[in-house]
């Protein structure tokens, strides 16, 4: 953390909280209904799987980590917005904005480690019913969880290392609600070309082979069930959707900041809504609305 007393710039202002008072009241009011349905969801998942013995199974195991973890990504950023707006104090300090980028990659590195281990559970589940428990045992869950915390604290800091030493010495203006590696190297006075390729080479390469990895894990259930029941995919798109519409939700606007060369600015500004706000939101929903198990331990827990 040495190379944060060298930089000039002590303090960044995020501009895309600078804007009407009409705007700033609807920012309010939806981060504000966004973030209590992110907490009460997610947290209702995580008490339902420790709380009910039914739910004590790989599947809700790896469901109750991707819930706690998207708390975590969203209270990186949402309470800072909410926070700023009702003060209308549109600045960070370089610190924080680094503690922030930091949090965010490691969260969304374990994040895309837990979808892994939830895709290989489905595949297991489907493909290798007789074996799934001997498989997915508690010492191999709590694995894929270690797992995702090591990767995501290797992906955030082998990036932090290259910006953090960079020479920040005039603009510092983002033009974003958050800070995030892409946005904070552009205010570097020095040649940003090799450090944008450090960073979209990681997080790129990161994404992208995730997702990939993802759909062909998908692609493989499908055919698997398809060979195995005469053509009937019916079922396994059922199990699946949840999955597959988490994974679209997650990683588009992943692609479109970290792959995409040069997104559009406003879209790139706005697309922190998708990953910070709606995916974690509609997790609990899709997983709860979807999952008979889930509907069944809230009327449970409800009738005691």
């Amino acid at each position: 953390m040495g190379g944060l007393n060298d930089s000039v710039v002590t303090e960044l202002v995020l501009l895309a909280l600078s804007c009407s008072r009409e705007k700033k009241f609807v920012l309010i009011v939806t981060c504000s209904l966004l973030y209590l349905g992110i907490i009460m969801g997610n947290l209702v998942i995580v008490f339902l799987v420790i709380a009910d013995s039914h739910l004590q199974s790989p599947m809700y195991f790896l469901l109750a980590n991707l819930s706690l973890i998207d708390v975590g990504l969203s209270s990186t950023v949402i309470p800072k917005i909410i926070t700023d707006l009702l003060n209308e104090y549109n600045v960070i300090s370089f610190q924080n904005c680094m503690t922030q980028i930091c949090l965010i990659h490691i969260m969304g590195g374990i994040e895309m480690v837990l979808l892994i281990a939830m895709a290989f559970d489905r595949c297991m589940a489907i493909c290798k019913p007789l074996h799934y428990f001997k498989i997915m045992n508690p010492k191999i869950c709590v694995s894929f969880v270690i797992t995702g915390w090591v990767t995501g604290v290797i992906h955030a800091m082998a990036q932090f290392a290259f910006v953090i030493n960079l020479p920040f010495c005039g603009p510092n203006k983002v033009d974003s609600f958050y800070c995030d590696f892409p946005k904070i190297i552009k205010l570097a006075c020095t040649d940003r070309a090799k450090y944008e390729f450090i960073v979209t080479a990681n997080s790129g390469f990161m994404t992208m082979g995730t997702f990939i990895l993802l759909i062909l894990s998908y692609a493989f259930i499908l055919i698997t069930v398809w060979k195995c029941s005469t053509g009937d995919l019916s079922k396994a798109f059922v199990t699946l959707s949840a999955h597959i519409t988490v994974v679209f939700l997650f990683f588009t606007p992943c692609i479109v900041i970290y792959v995409w060369p040069s997104p559009p600015p406003s879209l790139d500004k706005n697309l922190f809504i998708v990953d910070f706000a709606i995916t974690p939101v509609l997790n609990p929903v899709i997983y709860t609305l979807r999952n008979k198990d889930i509907r069944v331990a809230i009327k449970r827990l409800h009738k005691k």
